[in-house]
């Protein structure tokens, strides 16, 4: 034993390091994380150059929810070994989880700098960027990270979201024809299709798309909008059939198709029997701004791109032949900017409070 040390330390192993790294592995297998958190604990106070003792009791900080001193642990370790990018990333992750959200940008950033292909770190700035509502920035990243992943579905499809919140809705036809193209199951992108096509008035390219996203959750929303187009193409008793299977699925359709002017004439012909309350409306309302809080972050975006898409479509069918083309940007954009002014207000009621 003491020959096979001595061999270690010549080869520039700490034996000590070792044995406690060992011991403190068997305790977190045994399921003892205090007896590990304790050896680890004496080994970093003894070595504070162990990369492994600081890593593994960042895992064990994490595991127990004390993310700041896992934090801690976790800096320590890649100031140890600084091409350690899970770590970065992970650093990233629980400066997120923690609300640190300007600290996890300059985090990813910092890691994007060093490791350009880093798929995960992509995709978590990018989304934080968007939370931010800094969707140019978002975009750039989205683009680069396309340089090491050509057929990403995902990041096609979080660029035609980047691209709907800034308007540009002919660069976010073309990266969600392309999302579409390499994920033909990608139904929320057809959907987001859709809805273009029917702001561009191109009536059969919006009812191809439509019927391509008639599935899962999506699935009223799309007959909704097949109601739409075929009211619009002037065939009303398609457009009665496909309104009243949204309505089915879908009984808060109701009250949206009710102040619809596309639907004007032909609600005398809604057959579905639906009895909804304020109360039960009061209900679903508190139900979606729950799982607003729960869902990811690019569900959220998801979700507002198109709410964006729709309300604009709706604005735009309503639009007066009369009016300017100037008219209809400018209003098109206060839809865009009315949610960017309403957080800034809060804002500034937060600082004032």
């Amino acid at each position: 034993l003491p020959l096979v040390i001595l061999i270690l330390e010549f080869r520039g192993v700490n034996f000590s390091e070792l044995i406690s790294i060992v011991l403190a592995k068997i305790f977190i297998l045994l399921g003892n994380d205090k007896k590990a958190k304790s050896i680890l604990l004496k080994l970093t106070e003894k070595y504070p150059n162990s990369y492994l003792g600081h890593k593994i009791l960042a895992e064990i900080y994490e595991k127990e929810g004390g993310m700041r001193k896992a934090i801690d642990e976790y800096v320590s370790a890649i100031d140890l070994r600084d091409n350690d990018y899970k770590t970065y990333f992970k650093i990233a992750e629980l400066l997120k989880e923690l609300g640190k959200k300007d600290e996890a940008i300059q985090m990813l950033n910092n890691l994007l700098k060093n490791k350009p292909d880093c798929y995960e770190a992509s995709i978590l700035l990018g989304e934080l960027l968007c939370e931010k509502e800094m969707f140019k920035e978002a975009a750039n990243i989205y683009q680069e990270a396309l340089k090491y992943r050509p057929y990403d579905f995902e990041l096609y499809y979080n660029l035609g979201i980047v691209y709907t919140r800034l308007s540009d809705f002919q660069l976010a036809k073309e990266m969600y024809e392309k999302a579409a193209e390499i994920n033909h199951r990608l139904f929320a992108a057809n959907y987001n299709l859709g809805l273009i096509a029917l702001m561009q008035q191109d009536l059969d390219g919006a009812e191809k798309y439509f019927q391509e996203s008639l599935y899962e959750e999506l699935e009223p929303w799309a007959y909704y909008q097949l109601a739409k187009v075929y009211i619009l193409k002037g065939e009303k008793d398609k457009a009665i059939n496909f309104l009243n299977k949204a309505i089915e699925l879908a009984p808060l359709l109701l009250k949206r198709a009710s102040r619809e002017k596309a639907f004007e004439k032909i609600k005398e012909y809604i057959t579905v029997s639906v009895k909804m309350d304020e109360k039960e409306e009061e209900e679903d309302k508190e139900q979606e701004d729950e799982e607003e809080k729960v869902d990811p972050i690019m569900v959220v975006q998801e979700k507002v791109a198109r709410e964006y898409l729709e309300e604009v479509t709706s604005f735009i069918e309503d639009m007066c032949e009369k009016d300017s083309k100037a008219k209809i940007e400018e209003k098109v954009n206060y839809i865009f900017n009315r949610e960017r002014l309403k957080r800034e207000k809060e804002q500034e009621e937060k600082i004032m409070a």
